[in-house]
């Protein structure tokens, strides 16, 4: 797979990315609006315990990758931001989020990993992200532990516009990468 030159294409505005109250993986209470916007954003939603190897999984390992190539890149180093936020705020609690994030996360890199103040506060970020998460039951009604959802991860501009969506099928450094560094210099 080649992807295409950065400044090749045009990355049209998709929306306005959502604010939401948000916990940091060490507990502290902020917005996303604080988060998103004083950098390039790649936010992702995730839950820890996620087992499907093209889900969760998948979006982190990439954005591992994607960090890495981000610090050896002097014009990106200090440009972009990942966000990574659970939406299994009871098991997902910020200290479970922080031993995560050692896993995937540089401790000399940006990448925050969030969870939410109450349910309320993530049913908002969902929704106005049209993010679904279904809980999944068995045959007597009762919760599984696990959750179904759409892997999802949005490239935020500067000014808080969504400028891609990942899933699956896109979800490659090599795009995102490009895609980053063509709205940089459309910026």
């Amino acid at each position: 797979f080649q992807a295409p030159e950065p400044s090749t294409y045009r990355l049209e505005q998709l929306g306005k990315a959502a604010n939401g109250k948000v916990l940091t993986s060490k507990g502290e209470a902020t917005s996303l609006d604080a988060l998103i916007g004083e950098k390039f954003t790649l936010l992702s939603f995730i839950y820890t315990s996620c087992s499907d190897v093209n889900g969760c999984p998948l979006a982190s390992h990439v954005l591992n990758k994607i960090q890495r190539r981000i610090q050896l890149d002097d014009a990106l180093q200090d440009s972009v931001r990942l966000i990574s936020i659970s939406f299994d705020r009871v098991n997902d609690t910020p200290h479970k989020l922080e031993r995560y994030a050692a896993s995937f996360r540089d401790p000399h890199f940006d990448w925050q990993f969030l969870t939410t103040p109450s349910d309320e506060a993530l049913e908002e970020i969902l929704t106005a992200y049209n993010q679904f998460v279904i809980v999944d039951l068995n045959d007597a009604g009762e919760k599984v532990g696990t959750l179904s959802h759409v892997l999802r991860v949005y490239l935020i501009d500067l000014d808080r516009n969504i400028r891609n969506l990942y899933s699956v099928s896109f979800l490659h450094p090599d795009i995102i990468v490009s895609d980053i560094r063509t709205i940089i210099e459309d910026d």
